[in-house]
């Protein structure tokens, strides 16, 4: 598969760029003065309990939700007054289903291209690439109400590159899955760095998955990013024999278990609130 170039100006430096980046509903501050870095063709993972304020980053650096005060530039673009240029540059993928289950994988793949502006005489082509990358090739004209959970996240995937973002971006790209389909969009997510060269940016609650994948983590709790490094560097700080489980309850003093019963106001009043 060939790599299909992009204009953006962030191609071969830094893929995202936050300073004090900071997002408030009311008195509830979610995410708290973030600031970090992400690089191109890296695989970035912003780690933390359910309610840490991963995902309401994540909606700020793909311009669902302004933010209530810093600055960022993704793919290059600044968040607030490029924002349209931003979108152009990145793709999602929601934690929310996003495939139509009446449409074949190809159909949805088609709906999503002519959504993203691709020209009309590459759509096929870019179609078939994102099939392969994928491994959805032999499924592409089933019903995808018909695929396992992992090939519906996979086929996501694929919609999300069919315009060639220099930036993608995945929020918890495996909840839900048995480990089996967890493995296989860890394996996907590799290939679909080194294809396309794309910063791939993954919030998750899963330690071993932020372990297994990413280049550098950054562990997020309440709001605030509390540190950026390597897995492997994280680990020694704690010990030899250390996991980023240890890593996470040293630094926040608590156990990964999907957070305490105040992580789990926070989540579900804010969804409430901006559902």
């Amino acid at each position: 598969m060939t790599v299909i170039g992009t204009d953006s100006p962030a191609s071969g430096g830094l893929a995202i760029e936050t300073f004090a980046l900071s997002r408030r509903f009311g008195a509830l501050t979610a995410v708290d003065g973030a600031s970090l870095s992400v690089r191109s063709a890296e695989i970035f993972g912003l780690i933390g309990p359910n309610g840490a304020g991963k995902s309401t980053l994540i909606k700020m650096l793909t311009t669902m939700l302004p933010p209530s005060g810093g600055h960022a530039t993704v793919a290059g673009f600044d968040l607030r007054t490029q924002a349209g240029q931003v979108r152009r540059h990145i793709g999602y993928v929601p934690q929310l289903l996003s495939a139509d289950g009446e449409l074949t994988g190809y159909e949805n793949l088609l709906l999503s291209a002519r959504l993203y502006l691709v020209p009309r005489g590459e759509r096929e082509g870019r179609i078939r690439q994102a099939l392969e990358l994928m491994g959805l090739t032999e499924v592409r004209d089933r019903l995808v109400r018909q695929y396992s959970g992992g090939m519906i996240r996979r086929l996501e995937i694929a919609q999300s590159t069919l315009h060639a973002p220099s930036v993608i971006f995945l929020d918890e790209p495996t909840e839900g899955l048995d480990p089996v389909g967890r493995h296989a969009v860890w394996l996907h997510i590799r290939d679909l760095r080194a294809r396309l060269g794309a910063a791939v940016i993954v919030t998750t609650h899963y330690m071993d998955e932020a372990d297994a994948l990413c280049d550098r983590i950054a562990l997020i709790d309440r709001g605030r990013i509390l540190v950026t490094d390597t897995p492997t560097a994280l680990k020694r700080q704690i010990g030899e024999r250390a996991t980023l489980d240890d890593v996470f309850a040293q630094m926040t003093g608590q156990a990964q278990e999907g957070g305490n019963y105040r992580d789990v106001r926070r989540t579900r009043r804010a969804a409430r609130e901006h559902a």
